[in-house]
């Protein structure tokens, strides 16, 4: 395989929720998401090393990264990544594209995170919808932040490809109230807190 991957499609998408009337918090909540389609070259047959795309993430990450960013037009709170893999691939395809390669590359297009990146893979047919989920990049135990953005691709993935999908937001959910950890008291040490 010479060429990291051949990109068959791009998509994207975006929704602005407006706060409630009477809520303190008025800034709206902007959720993006991007996605490639790519071709499977590993369709039909079995490879134990997956090593090589696990190796192309860094590039899918930095890829989505950046359009993603661009997508939102806000600075980025919160990120999650996943995939649907084509019937005739394997799920493990799709997690080998979203390995910790592709998250520091994703980290680096949105302006930093120390947190562990949120997942989601499936094997899927066209026009399957999987839900992306969203944590705070800094501090996965933000409560307020976990969140999640629904992906549907129209006609995609065919068998033989491959949907890769980043998704970012703006801040937490609107009027979260259930506790925990609030991103004013982000400690930035480990990810967690």
């Amino acid at each position: 395989m010479s060429s990291p991957f051949v990109v068959r499609a791009t998509h994207q998408g975006v929704s602005e929720f407006q706060p409630r009337s009477g809520s303190s918090d008025q800034i709206p909540l902007r959720k993006a998401w991007v996605s490639v389609v790519i071709e499977n070259p590993y369709v039909g047959s079995y490879h134990a090393d997956l090593s090589e795309m696990i190796e192309w993430g860094t590039k899918l990450g930095h890829s989505l990264g950046k359009l993603a960013t661009q997508v939102l037009n806000a600075p980025v709170l919160s990120y999650g990544k996943g995939a649907i893999v084509g019937m005739g691939g394997e799920q493990e395809h799709g997690v080998a594209l979203l390995t910790s390669l592709f998250g520091d590359a994703l980290r680096e297009e949105v302006g930093g995170g120390v947190a562990w990146i949120s997942s989601a893979t499936k094997v899927g047919a066209p026009s399957s919808a999987i839900d992306i989920p969203l944590a705070h990049k800094d501090a996965l135990y933000v409560r307020d932040h976990y969140d999640a953005v629904e992906v549907r691709i129209p006609g995609a993935p065919m068998p033989d490809e491959i949907a890769v999908i980043c998704a970012v937001a703006n801040r937490g959910r609107l009027d979260a109230r259930c506790g925990g950890p609030s991103a004013a008291n982000i400690e930035g040490k480990d990810g967690l807190r």
